[in-house]
């Protein structure tokens, strides 16, 4: 599938999009719907059309879906929009001074404006044996469908990792009556996400379905001649294992930048429209580092909305040239699927000192109200979807719900909404 779709538009430079994920298709699908008439070209590694991600760690490698479900868009269009789609390259060098980029492929382009949608890479923990056939990552279709081949003569598999895709594949591992064990290295489940109110939730519910979890359980080495067929942890115990899952998190794809004099700082460093300090140059979605005002610091998003909250702002800013235009101030979201649990997450909760919850009556369901002082961080939800809502239109408007009100019996986050609008 890896090729060139050319397209039609006039003129010798225009955009260069590196990067052909959800935040590279979403910057060029946004300069063509806002009118902008010069050349726009995606470089994409991967040799195959822009898709969605989020499904790969879950419905994707449990059942035998075609990889066409997954596109964004159809190859046609690129073609009616006039974007130019390289797949199977990448940029591997940024002229600044020429406001050119060079390809893997050996060729180059230039620019009016480079944005910089690169994502980020999976971490390869360094242990002896993570090269061993049986031994999988997760990021990309082509690791998902090697994934979802080898899970066909494995009973017994090891994930190392509980964050948010370790624990997703987990759930869908065990929907296929795959016997999972989850080894984190922290002493909670998805510790740099969620309170741990939500971590206990998660934790109960997953050992419910028969996963097995280990916290605070290093692993020291993937154990196999040929191929894996056990996990060794730090403390000596031996887990076996027909296959092995590394979900160790991700590092961004920044050195591209750095090479190039960019800033970075766990990402590439962006100002509020999402710019470097080369204003030719942006960088958005998970490669970029940028100030939020939900954190009040600097902070690097794993996140479609972010993706596309950020690409579309970057291709208002090309499109319109202003400078006034407002900073990014985009409410940022997330969401988890874990089995039969909907995890969603409005605002930046890391930090929060207090947390309120309710709902743990309900089967199966749960709100997490996190607070840092008096101030309300975000809210964690499992399976409640009207207050996730109800959180973002508050984080979005600057609506206030005190600590106080929350604590009390019967809290009723839409009857506090709609009396905050009343009187606003």
């Amino acid at each position: 599938m890896s090729g060139t779709i050319e397209g039609t538009a006039g003129g010798k430079t225009g955009v260069v999009v590196a990067g052909g994920g959800q935040a590279g298709f979403q910057v060029a699908a946004s300069l063509r719907q806002g009118g902008y008439g010069g050349p726009v070209t995606i470089v994409a590694e991967e040799p195959r059309l822009p898709y969605q991600r989020p499904p790969l760690s879950k419905t994707y490698i449990k059942t035998d879906a075609d990889f066409d479900s997954l596109l964004l868009k159809p190859r046609s269009f690129y073609e009616k929009n006039a974007i130019s789609l390289r797949t199977g390259d990448r940029v591997v060098a940024i002229d600044r001074q020429a406001c050119t980029v060079g390809l893997a492929s050996g060729g180059s382009l230039a620019y009016d404006h480079l944005v910089l949608a690169v994502g980020a890479s999976n971490r390869v923990l360094p242990i002896a044996g993570n090269a061993l056939a049986g031994v999988h990552q997760l990021r990309t279709a082509a690791e998902a469908e090697r994934l979802r081949a080898g899970l066909a003569g494995a009973a017994r598999v090891v994930v190392v990792g509980g964050g948010f895709i370790g624990l997703e594949v987990a759930a869908a591992l065990r929907a296929l009556e795959k016997q999972v064990t989850v080894v984190e290295a922290a002493d909670r489940l998805m510790g740099r996400t969620v309170s741990r109110e939500v971590s206990r939730f998660f934790l109960d519910e997953h050992r419910k379905m028969g996963t097995e979890i280990r916290l605070g359980a290093a692993v020291a080495a993937v154990l196999g001649e040929d191929r894996a067929r056990a996990v060794r942890l730090s403390d000596g115990e031996e887990l076996a294992a027909d296959l092995v899952l590394i979900a160790a998190g991700v590092t961004p794809n920044d050195q591209l930048a750095a090479e190039a004099g960019l800033e970075t700082r766990n990402g590439i460093l962006v100002d509020h429209h999402m710019a470097t300090a080369d204003p030719r140059i942006f960088a958005i979605g998970d490669c970029a580092a940028f100030h939020s005002p939900f954190a009040e610091r600097i902070v690097r998003l794993e996140s479609v909305q972010n993706a596309v909250d950020q690409a579309k702002l970057v291709a208002e800013r090309i499109i319109s040239g202003a400078a006034s235009l407002p900073p990014y101030r985009a409410v940022p979201w997330f969401w988890s699927d874990q089995g039969p649990f909907k995890l969603q997450i409005v605002g930046l909760t890391a930090g929060a000192d207090h947390v309120e919850t309710a709902g743990l009556g309900e089967a199966g369901k749960l709100v997490a109200y996190c607070f840092k002082g008096e101030r309300l961080l975000g809210i964690e939800t499992v399976n409640r979807p009207g207050e996730h809502m109800l959180g973002r239109r508050l984080l979005a408007e600057d609506l206030v719900v005190a600590r106080n009100e929350v604590a009390r019996e019967g809290f009723d986050l839409k009857a506090h909404v709609a009396a905050l609008k009343r009187q606003g």
